[in-house]
């Protein structure tokens, strides 16, 4: 894409213009997806990465640099985005290793426990409840069912593209929801 075309397109996105961000979306989905399935080597965690990469990159729109290549400044964010995957892989392995004999079978937690968790459980589906009916839609096909963005589209008969931007959406607009709510009553 020429600047004289990205420019305007990268202002109407700057402004929320859905259709102008998902243009983006479309025109450079296949360069990063590329780039995070070579590094990562699978290709469902380079799927969701490159959903986080667009939400990054549409929120954080005003700080690009149009003396900058735009290419080079998106796949910029997926390379840290990655390093960020990787970092919290190993912390989560480290986790998963340290104090191993400490670990509490599922059936060791007293009964409040349970009750605590949920009760959280309850509250996140309340939540997911008060979305949009394509947002719930969306959350309950590719996080309950874990559907891939191909069988999403199929059986919303929307186009690939569509189903990653909704879910884009869906996800930002549920973080922030959850976000919003307090869990730290529990």
């Amino acid at each position: 894409m020429t600047k004289e075309k990205l420019l305007p397109l990268l202002q109407l996105a700057l402004e929320k213009n859905q259709k102008a961000q998902t243009q983006l979306i479309n025109y450079y989905w296949n360069d990063v997806f590329s780039f995070s399935l070579q590094k990562l080597g699978d290709y469902n965690v380079a799927d969701e990465i490159t959903v986080t990469v667009f939400a990054k990159v549409l929120s954080k729109l005003n700080l690009y640099d149009p003396a900058f290549q735009f290419k080079t400044w998106l796949l910029t964010v997926a390379q840290n985005t990655i390093i960020d995957y990787w970092r919290k892989k190993s912390r989560e392995n480290e986790d998963a290793t340290d104090g191993l004999e400490m670990v509490e079978n599922q059936f060791a937690k007293s009964p409040e426990e349970l009750m605590i968790s949920e009760e959280e459980q309850k509250k996140i589906l309340k939540i997911i409840e008060t979305l949009d009916a394509n947002y719930q839609t969306i959350i309950r096909l590719r996080f309950f069912e874990e559907r891939s963005i191909k069988e999403i589209s199929e059986e919303l008969q929307i186009s690939v593209s569509n189903a990653k931007v909704r879910i884009m959406r869906a996800k930002k607009l549920l973080a922030k929801l959850l976000q919003d709510e307090d869990f730290s009553e529990l």
